[in-house]
């Protein structure tokens, strides 16, 4: 994609205002704003989030890559403020990667999905082997969706999956200015 970069006056404005946990109350509040912006070319996106729910940052994100396709004339642009954190992040990894910008000192924070879960076998021995295949199945495909957004995440810029899958575990926290040199965003304001 060949866009020419954005200035901070053209953020002066953002048409869609998000902070706080990423929920489905964000969600509603998120495609309101988006379908008030039906009629403007540039989109600016401002998010600040400590996270919250992956699956609600993916729907929002595909609102986002589903404008952008409808109509190519449109530009979609995210602005990171101070915190942009896990399923923000997520987020984020639907915009292309000329559409990202952070304000200066803001953090991006990449981490695995977690699962927190009882498995309680109990019963004839076939259902316990269904129960467990279940979850185990519940397990890698969350792996597999997480792997997709590091994917989007990274793309075009010089961050490899392996140094992703290396350091999320941990909760890798990236400053603004690191992004920018990592080519995960393009620029800081």
């Amino acid at each position: 994609m060949n866009v020419t970069p954005l200035s901070p006056p053209a953020f002066r404005a953002p048409a869609i205002l998000l902070s706080g946990p990423v929920d489905y109350d964000m969600y509603k509040d998120f495609r309101r704003q988006l379908d008030h912006a039906s009629q403007q070319d540039l989109v600016v996106v401002e998010l600040s989030t400590l996270g919250g729910d992956p699956e609600v940052a993916r729907m929002m994100g595909e609102d986002i890559r589903f404008v952008s396709e409808m109509d190519a004339e449109r530009r979609f642009v995210f602005l990171g403020k101070a915190a942009i954190y896990s399923a923000g992040t997520t987020f984020m990894s639907f915009f292309a990667r000329a559409n990202r910008y952070l304000t200066r000192g803001a953090r991006l924070m990449i981490h695995e999905r977690k699962l927190s879960k009882e498995l309680r076998i109990d019963g004839p021995l076939t259902t316990c082997i269904a129960t467990v295949k279940a979850t185990l199945h519940e397990i890698e495909s969350s792996i597999a969706i997480q792997n997709e957004g590091f994917a989007n995440l990274i793309n075009g810029s010089r961050v490899t999956m392996e140094e992703v899958l290396e350091r999320a575990p941990a909760n890798w926290y990236i400053e603004a200015e690191e992004a920018k040199a990592l080519g995960l965003i393009e620029a800081v304001l």
